[in-house]
């Protein structure tokens, strides 16, 4: 059975969240933030539940700590909060966060999208051996503030379904771009979507991009 933390200072919050998810998922909770990156040191979980607003230790920061760490920079993490509007929400999806799910929580929504994050995590971690590559890109697209953007980047590794690149954009996770061979003549190779985003502690970000659609001009293949 696959695992969740959840943390949340309300401890009904808790309990209600355990409730509706332990039919699926093995849930461990805390009430403590700072307790969060040892549990998830200590327990591996696929998934991190999150509320914002917490004494001491705020969600945000607890997000960007979980990011900042690569052992767990790659753990999904969904906010649960209170806390209504959209610059709460943008500024979760700029840390890396998964999913933004406002209180009252949509179960049957929480549950769908929880499924669907696992899902995609277990395929691409099995469906493809990565290989230590840099090949110069220029990537084209819009970034979470809606602006178009192109910006030239290098792979760090890459497999046959997709790569790891750094960038300064801000990208929320989902976001799809159109990719191109940037040595010698440009060569289009198709379209990649972000899927994850490791790092949000400096100005230029890791994200892992998954290849949707391509021309064949693709440097590994299957």
């Amino acid at each position: 059975m696959q695992k969740v933390l959840v943390v949340d200072d309300d401890q009904a919050m808790r309990n209600l969240l355990h409730t509706r998810l332990a039919d699926v998922y093995e849930v461990i909770d805390t009430g403590d933030p700072e307790q969060a990156i040892a549990l998830a040191l200590e327990h591996k979980p696929d998934a991190v539940l999150l509320d914002l607003m917490m004494p001491k230790f705020s969600g945000f920061d607890l997000c960007q700590s979980l990011r900042s760490l690569s052992y767990t920079s790659r753990i999904p993490v969904f906010v649960i909060t209170g806390r209504a509007g959209s610059e709460a929400r943008e500024y979760c999806q700029q840390l890396g966060a998964s999913g933004y799910f406002e209180k009252p929580v949509d179960f049957a929504g929480l549950k769908r999208r929880l499924d669907e994050e696992l899902r995609t995590n277990r395929a691409e971690r099995r469906a493809h051996v990565r290989v230590r590559m840099r090949v110069p890109l220029k990537l084209r697209g819009t970034d979470a503030a809606g602006n178009r953007f192109e910006e030239v980047t290098a792979t760090e590794n890459v497999s046959a379904a997709g790569f790891l690149c750094s960038c300064s954009l801000q990208l929320a996770n989902g976001t799809a771009v159109e990719v191109f061979l940037a040595t010698g003549a440009e060569r289009y190779v198709g379209t990649a979507r972000v899927v994850r985003k490791e790092s949000a502690v400096t100005s230029w970000q890791r994200y892992g991009f998954h290849l949707e659609q391509t021309s064949g001009d693709w440097v590994l293949q299957d």
